[in-house]
């Protein structure tokens, strides 16, 4: 006795299960994660290494160079990056994408160690190099605002502890960052001729402050049976113990208080590192991490309440809290508009089964539906699968699928009720003849989804998910129609007096096919061409199908880079972003007169904040860096507020770089078009890189055409003359404590003020207001003798050009030039018709040494789809083994095979006649349709061999199977096709070219499916006319 036979023997055991399992499946659909796409695992590292002062020639050969050449040495390294300037190298490393999530901090321990075995070989007076891993993938997916109408920043910061502390504390929040807080300093400021009065070199006050603070325990003593801990007075616990201390001049024993001597005061680091503004106010932000496997949501819910808590009763008046960027609302809009498609795909593939089939046959198949997806749920819970586009896309795809085993089990119980056979045999005896074709069926359709499953890094990451949800749907399925639905066919299946209760629209439509049938069974071979013809013509027509790799994210968020000239002081960068900010708020907030705008916005002047995405990773602090994040009212307002900000830039920001463009999307490129030129010469890699770029300026479609090592800067250069430092008795030590003193200031020690440790700074007073026509004027004092000589006595000012940052990749200069796309362009065309043409060219004239190659979407396309393309031939493999498997024939394997290419006609045409793209998904959607054409092309061919075994002949067997798989394949056709349309209505960009691909190459393939098997069968069995086929 079969599965069905015990489901039908132990019916209560059955209806039992069934319950269970609904039951289970609804608890975890809520306990599921949610998000809006898959999460992928962040491959790169970032090695940063301090070198005050040191030049950016400087800085790659002493400390990019080896760094890079060391971790070079590390196998699972794929490509390294550097970054040289001013003062700091930043090396990123990114790992090969077969590597193991799990391997991989195995990967960033070795790098640690073989970077401390080169310690030894840099340069003293660095810091660094540090690697840290601690952030890497960590998205902070709320940002909580704090708004700041006039109150001192140490207010506020008071405010956004607290917030932090209650935010922290939340179930699912992992953890929580402050950004744009400034550092406290305490402030020793001296007088250079005060100094000079007593006897006293900078050097010397510095040494006598250290020592004076002193935070060190002193000991423990007896004391009778007790032991206590001895603790000496010597460290600084207010600013007039600090202005109180006694300074020892002269040899006399003569003192002098420190404030008779230097101005101390508590204040903040200037100039500041970090600037956040909240509407155009000063404000603080809290960037929010949700914990691993935690609900995003639910994390989002927990926030809202704490601020709608802190502004009604914790918050002055004044200081407003706000969120200014919300993933968790954009996973929720997306899961909710995806609930909603696959809702409205579930009826309407209910409607069509029940119309089609009538109301008991329809009931019996429908009943299996919700039950499939509930199981699904629960699978996916214990799987640890979430909810995401690609899961509920997955399902939306498998709906039509999953139907398909129902159709063919109600239709076999119909077929052996008409036969006179009793319900329970008809249920065991249908079981025992579908059960292996519609299983082999099922698996050959998960088998075409196993590419994205097994392909590494980023594509195997988002994609994996779907070759786990459909398996996971049809095996559930699978199992359903061979309980489930024989269970209920007892109860509704009604034969009367031989024939049918209903009749189906494809009864009508049989009598058409079968004239059709007719005719191509007659002249297979003139049917074979014109089917080829028609291949060939949609291969043809496939040229003219606009490609885009990834579609603009559709996420109501604008995001807007500036940089200025590497250098720029960030109270410039701040005065041009502030000017940014008044002509949104004069022109593109909401309000009664603007319907379709920005409805709020944060800035980010001198570093960026925390990854909000997946999509987004910050930089290093930069003074002349600043990121815009604008929420809009729509997907139509992001268009709208770009367009107008970036002829705003193009006419007030002149000296800047402005990116202004919709969030990238996660696997997509930074700039969709990218050149990159190798050579060891910067000069030669700036002359190449003006030609092209002066070319891509005049090329139509592409826009903030720039490249990433930016202008040079000027730097200062102080030319020492040796024989006037000997002859006055200095030594470039001299100069140059004296230069960093008088400048940038020495750290002294830490003030301890309750369980705040504030750090010390002693700098030369007014230095904030020098001017470089003073810096001649500086005093240089030697440290050994406590006398002074002005600067200008020893030492010229020279003011060369430099370049403002050195950029290699793999152990080479690399000079990336990058271009955007215009509204009504694509990059792929760009590339094939302007760009690759023009690379060609150019390259000609170059030098040897120099080379180029395209990064950008035409990189990140040929990554994604070789990473699923390299595991397509295992796909296969399983495929036909299992088809081998099947039919015990290579003859009937290789029909499948043929047919598949042949639905290309149907994805050309609809996506011609719709107007759509080929994009990724759109890929999928082919590979989804190969595997629905597998499982139909599996039914029919199983049934023509059934007949054939039964003593039939060729043609009548041929005839029979087709009639009889007709509704079946029609019918699965119908729901798959009806099930996909609200995703092309409601999908968006990113999911309408997969649903129109399946849509139409359907439509066209079961056609050519009904038609090219049987021909095919007949030409190749042709020699088996009157016997049978084994």
């Amino acid at each position: 006795m079969n599965l069905t036979g015990l489901s039908l023997k132990y019916n209560r055991i059955t209806i039992l299960a069934l319950l269970l399992v609904i039951l289970m499946g609804l608890v975890e659909y809520g306990n599921l994660s949610r998000d809006s796409m898959p999460p992928f695992t962040v491959r790169v590292a970032t090695i940063i290494t301090q070198f005050p002062g040191a030049s950016p020639e400087r800085v790659e050969s002493l400390i990019s160079d080896k760094v890079e050449k060391i971790l070079q040495e590390i196998p699972e390294v794929k490509t390294i990056t550097s970054t040289s300037r001013t003062g700091v190298s930043i090396v990123k490393m990114t790992v090969r994408e077969d590597v193991p999530a799990n391997k991989l901090q195995s990967v960033w321990d070795l790098a640690r160690r073989k970077i401390d075995n080169i310690r030894k070989d840099l340069p003293e007076g660095i810091y660094g190099p540090n690697l840290n891993d601690e952030n890497i993938g960590v998205v902070y997916g709320i940002f909580v605002g704090l708004e700041s109408d006039g109150y001192e920043y140490n207010e506020l910061k008071a405010h956004a502890d607290k917030l932090r502390d209650d935010l922290i504390a939340l179930d699912d929040a992992a953890k929580v960052i402050i950004g744009g807080t400034v550092e406290e300093r305490i402030h020793i400021e001296y007088n250079d001729a005060k100094l000079a009065q007593v006897g006293l070199t900078s050097g010397q006050l510095k040494n006598i402050i250290s020592e004076s603070n002193i935070i060190i325990p002193s000991g423990q003593i007896n004391l009778g049976e007790e032991r206590i801990i001895l603790e000496s007075s010597g460290n600084f616990e207010s600013i007039e113990s600090i202005q109180n201390l006694v300074i020892p001049i002269g040899l006399q024993g003569e003192t002098v208080l420190l404030g008779d001597l230097a101005t101390i005061k508590r204040g903040y680091v200037t100039p500041k590192e970090s600037i956040v503004r909240i509407n155009g106010n000063q404000s603080l932000a809290l960037y929010v991490s949700v914990k691993e496997g935690a609900n995003l949501i639910e994390l989002g819910n927990d926030v809202d309440n704490l601020i709608k808590d802190y502004n009604e009763t914790k918050l002055p008046l004044g200081i407003n809290a706000m969120r200014i960027a919300s993933q968790d609302k954009e996973v929720k809009k997306k899961i909710d508009v995806f609930i909603v498609n696959l809702l409205q795909s579930i009826v309407i593939v209910l409607l069509v089964i029940l119309v089609v089939l009538g109301w008991r046959a329809g009931v019996i198949i429908a009943s299996m539906v919700p039950g499939t997806i509930i199981l699904t749920f629960l699978l996916m819970g214990l799987f640890d699968v979430g909810l995401n586009q690609v899961t509920l896309a997955s399902l939306i795809m498998a709906l039509g699928l999953l139907v398909d085993n129902g159709i063919v089990m109600v239709e076999g119980l119909l077929e052996k009720l008409h036969a006179g056979q009793s319900k329970f045999d008809a249920a065991v005896n249908s079981a025992k003849e579908y059960m292996t074709p519609l299983l082999i069926s099922s698996l050959t359709t998960s088998a075409a989804f196993l590419s994205f499953y097994l392909a590494d890094g980023t594509m195997g990451d988002m994609m994996g998910n779907i070759f786990l949800v459909i398996t996971m749907a049809l095996l559930s399925s699978w199992l359903m129609a061979f309980t489930i639905i024989p269970l209920f066919g007892n109860s509704l299946l009604k034969v009367h007096n031989g024939t049918e209760e209903h009749k189906t629209i494809f009864d009508y439509l049989r009598g058409h096919y079968n004239r059709y049938l007719e005719w191509a069974l007659n002249k297979p071979v003139l049917t074979c061409l014109t089917i080829l013809v028609l291949f060939f013509l949609s291969l043809f027509g496939f040229r003219f199908i606009p490609s885009i790799f990834m579609p603009p994210n559709d996420r109501n968020l604008v995001v807007v880079d500036i940089n200025y000239p590497l250098g720029t002081k960030i109270e410039t960068t701040d005065s041009k972003v502030a000017l940014l900010e008044s002509y949104i708020k004069d022109s593109l907030l909401v309000n009664e007169n603007i319907e379709e705008g920005i409805i709020n916005w944060s800035s980010y002047i001198g570093k960026g904040p925390e990854a909000y995405d997946l999509g987004y990773f910050a930089g290093e602090p930069n003074s002349s860096y600043a990121h815009m994040l604008l929420n809009t009212t729509s997907n139509l307002a992001n268009d709208i507020v770009i367009n107008k900000l970036r002829d705003f830039a193009g006419n007030n920001l002149l000296d800047a770089e402005v990116k202004i463009s919709r969030l990238v999307g996660s696997g997509g490129a930074a700039a969709p078009i990218e050149i990159r030129i190798a050579g060891d010469d910067p000069d030669e890699l700036f002359r190449i890189a003006d030609r092209i770029k002066t070319k891509l300026f005049q090329t139509p479609g592409t826009i903030n055409v720039t490249d990433d090592w930016g202008s040079r800067i000027k730097k200062l250069y102080v030319k020492i003359d040796e024989n006037k430092l000997s002859r006055s008795g200095l030594t470039n030590q001299d100069v140059a404590i004296s230069l960093l003193t008088s400048l940038d200031g020495f750290e002294v020690g830490e003030f301890r003020d309750e369980d705040q440790s504030i750090p010390m700074t002693m700098k030369r007073e007014g230095i904030e207001n020098l001017a470089y026509t003073d810096i001649e004027n500086l005093n240089v004092f030697s440290q050994a003798r406590g006398t002074s000589i002005p600067l200008s006595q020893v030492a010229e000012i020279e003011v060369p050009w430099q370049y403002s940052k050195i950029l290699r990749r793999k152990l080479a200069r690399n000079l990336i030039i990058q271009a955007g796309v215009a509204d009504g362009y694509l990059a792929s065309d760009i590339m094939d018709e302007a760009i690759r043409p023009l690379m060609h060219e150019e390259s000609q004239k170059w030098d040897s040494g120099y080379t180029y190659e395209f990064g950008g979407d035409a990189e990140g396309s040929n990554d994604a789809m070789g990473a699923v393309i390299l595991n397509l031939p295992l796909s296969f493999f399983i495929i036909i083994l299992l088809l081998v498997i099947q039919f015990n024939s290579f003859r009937k394997a290789s029909i499948i095979f043929m047919t598949i290419p042949l639905a290309i006609v149907g994805v050309t045409g609809g996506l011609l006649v719709v107007g759509s793209f080929f994009s990724f998904t759109a890929f999928l959607g082919i590979i989804s349709l190969a595997g629905i054409i597998i499982n139909d092309a599996i039914v029919l061919i199983d049934k023509m061999g059934s007949e054939l075994n039964e003593g039939k002949g060729l043609l009548e067997s041929i005839k029979k199977a087709a009639n009889d798989r007709f509704s079946p394949i029609m019918l699965t056709t119908l729901t798959t096709s009806c099930g996909m349309v609200p995703l092309w209505t409601g999908g968006g960009e990113l999911w309408s070219p997969m649903a129109i691909t399946i849509i139409f190459g359907l439509l066209f393939g079961t056609i050519i499916l009904l038609i090219f098997v049987p021909v095919i069968f007949k030409l190749l069995f042709k020699n088996k006319q009157e016997d049978t086929v084994n």
